[in-house]
């Protein structure tokens, strides 16, 4: 058995989700992929997929090793290039995470004019609003909004969000619009609770630095759902500007306390410091850089 052959073969099973697709892809026969992958689970010890007569789907194992095959081929394909070419291509699967939001509205317009620059690169960006396990779930780089404080990571500096107080014109309608910070404390204010001090708000104006300790009958971990909350007229919210941009311009939200200036959060590109010898992972971040600073 060539492991590197049946390897990849698995990987395009999983991918097609079919052995008869891939053994046309492959121009051989379908008992000669079953049999390359039967070979391949004599090797682990143990079946990669659950079958039935329906579908095809991986056990845990088989996913844990898709993942591992999809990070080991692509090494080998990049190796490969740099070999022939002198020097290390940027090409490859490159697994991306980022806020929900953020990823939305920031990262996944961007990918494009990346993917015109580097079409040999294949992006998974994946979108969540906890901080994902970097080598658990194999990821190359996650973008980070607030201070990082994982040991043993890298992160690389993107620039900063800055935020602003949103509140719908329905929602100050009804309980007035405020002038000043502290007459916040008589407001429903939303609060985001990914944020170490969510329920402390702080604003500076000319030289005084003021903290306002906000209270509501609401806080998410979710800046979607936030913002849903805010244009139905619940509360007032601490947002970043970037997730309230088409909002303000179609008077769906206003802002207030414009005098006021919030501090702005840190956005960072964070990695292993075992990523920053790959060539894509590396293009991606500057070219982030390029497009963030």
């Amino acid at each position: 058995m060539d492991l590197f052959d049946s390897m990849h073969t698995f990987v395009r099973v999983v991918e097609r989700g079919s052995f008869s697709a891939v053994a046309r892809e492959l121009n051989m026969g379908q008992p000669a992929v079953s049999k390359q992958v039967r070979a391949l689970e004599q090797y682990l010890g143990g079946p990669l997929f659950a079958r039935s007569t329906r579908y095809l789907a991986l056990t845990d194992q088989g996913q844990r090793f898709y993942s591992h095959c999809q990070e080991i081929l692509g090494h080998l394909e990049t190796a490969t290039r740099s070999f022939t070419s002198g020097q290390e291509q940027i090409a490859g699967p490159l697994r991306v995470a980022a806020p929900v939001s953020y990823g939305r509205l920031c990262i996944a317009p961007l990918i494009g004019t990346f993917l015109q620059r580097h079409p040999d690169v294949r992006i998974d960006l994946r979108l969540s609003d906890h901080n994902e396990d970097l080598l658990k779930e194999n990821i190359d780089l996650a973008i980070r909004i607030g201070v990082v404080k994982s040991e043993g990571l890298v992160a690389v500096p993107l620039g900063t969000s800055p935020r602003r107080v949103y509140a719908a014109p329905g929602y100050l309608d009804r309980h007035g619009v405020p002038r000043e910070p502290n007459e916040l404390t008589g407001h429903n204010c939303i609060g985001f609770t990914l944020l170490e001090h969510y329920d402390s708000w702080h604003f500076t104006h000319i030289a005084q630095e003021l903290d306002v300790a906000i209270k509501g009958n609401v806080t998410s971990n979710s800046s979607e759902a936030i913002r849903e909350m805010v244009l139905c007229g619940l509360g007032i919210s601490l947002s970043p500007e970037w997730l309230f941009t088409a909002d303000v311009e179609q008077g769906k939200v206003h802002t207030v306390l414009d005098n006021y200036q919030s501090s702005a959060l840190p956005v960072s590109a964070v990695l292993s410091r075992e990523r920053r010898r790959s060539a894509r992972t590396m293009a991606f971040i500057d070219f982030l850089r390029e497009h963030l600073l």
